[in-house]
């Protein structure tokens, strides 16, 4: 083979190369907006960018908090609350230069059809990033009919990729305000921050019983949903809430915890809604642990008996009847076991600040003769503990 003839061999080969790797860049990250963007449903983690871009982030994330701010509990909360917003930009942002360098490679591929002539790889990158964002100022323009079909498919992609993306950003920010909506209400039935033996406690003293069941009714729904949309938008797991002391795992663990003592503890409380939620509830916890895969190991019912005692004789203060505290406290602690892992697991992941029984047990300390002392969360309004 003549000199001549191996250079050009090798330049086809190299512009089929870059064809290739083009191609290959831009259903990568198309299909990341599609599974992260179009599909309304939980999807898997196999050649999805956004997932390990995301998750790389968040392991750095936290620890630049604690370090920039290791004793400021409020400006801590504050900085790891700009992730969410933050990351769901970048992941915009990453979209959009990948779709631009993979139709800048497709293009480099065919530069012999673009004018001018002789182009730099950077021209061409410039020439994608015009089709994409269909700005075509007209001084790069493709001249052979393969890359003015790859500059119309750019410009095709642009166009759909805004009109998607304004809708995803729409969908995030009202799943977000529906999840908030049901945490404020929590902590209004539930403390601020809420627990389960709150939840029960207050509704006892304020003679609120009877509405349990609805409540729980609404928590189904709720659990359901957040479940859904945190599986289908994984970003919207990292949003914070508004207000101080509640989030949605914290919410989702009071209402789980209120549940299971309905089911195993009380004597005279209806429980049929409850056990529903403790269904719908734990199939929640399990699935998202699954997902941002922060599964833990057993912890069994992860409170200690002292504890819960402590709620029981709480309870009996708030007019509850109760069963054998031991028969309850097996079964309670058989019910717990099924999501107390992966509930602590997700608050440590999501730097949760901490909740009676959930997350942070650094909170119950030990008093000299052996008690168990719960500091401030296991209170109500005008209670101490």
């Amino acid at each position: 083979m003549s000199p001549r003839r191996a250079e050009a061999l090798a330049a086809m080969i190299g512009n089929l190369a870059s064809i290739v790797l083009g191609a290959i860049v831009i259903l990568l990250a198309l299909n990341d907006v599609f599974q992260s963007v179009v599909m309304p449903r939980a999807t898997g983690r196999r050649y999805r960018i956004s997932f390990y871009f995301w998750r790389t982030i968040w392991k750095l994330w936290p620890r630049a908090a604690w370090k920039l701010f290791p004793t400021d509990d409020d400006r801590r909360e504050d900085f790891l609350a700009i992730f969410a917003p933050f990351m769901l930009v970048m992941l915009i942002a990453v979209w959009i230069v990948l779709l631009i360098i993979g139709f800048a490679f497709v293009l480099w591929g065919m530069r012999g059809g673009i004018a001018p002539s002789h182009i730099s790889f950077l021209t061409v990158l410039y020439f994608a990033g015009t089709s994409l964002l269909t700005i075509g100022f007209g001084d790069v323009v493709g001249r052979a009919t393969l890359p003015r079909l790859v500059s119309i498919a750019a410009a095709l992609a642009g166009l759909s990729f805004l009109s998607i993306t304004t809708a995803y950003l729409f969908a995030v920010f009202g799943s977000f305000q529906q999840r908030e909506t049901f945490v404020v209400m929590t902590a209004a039935r539930g403390g601020t921050p809420p627990s389960g033996v709150n939840l029960l406690a207050i509704a006892g003293y304020a003679h609120t019983r009877t509405d349990f069941p609805a409540m729980m009714l609404e928590a189904q729904r709720w659990a359901a949903g957040l479940m859904e949309s945190h599986l289908a938008y994984p970003v919207l797991a990292f949003f914070r809430s508004s207000h101080e002391e509640q989030s949605w795992v914290g919410t989702l663990g009071a209402l789980l915890d209120a549940a299971t003592l309905v089911a195993t503890t009380l004597d005279d409380a209806p429980d049929g809604q409850a056990r529903i939620f403790y269904s719908v509830g734990r199939h929640a916890a399990r699935d998202l642990s699954n997902y941002f895969r922060v599964g833990a190991p057993d912890e069994g019912a992860g409170i200690e008996r002292a504890e819960f005692d402590h709620a029981c004789d709480r309870l009996v203060a708030a007019g509850y009847a109760l069963r054998d505290r031991d028969d309850a406290w097996s079964r309670f602690s058989n019910l717990r076991s099924g999501y107390a892992a992966r509930l602590n697991g997700l608050a440590r992941f999501f730097e949760i600040p901490p909740l009676q029984w959930v997350g942070d047990r650094s909170a119950i300390h030990i008093a000299p003769h052996g008690e168990f002392k719960i500091r401030d969360l296991d209170r109500t309004d005008g209670e101490t503990s």
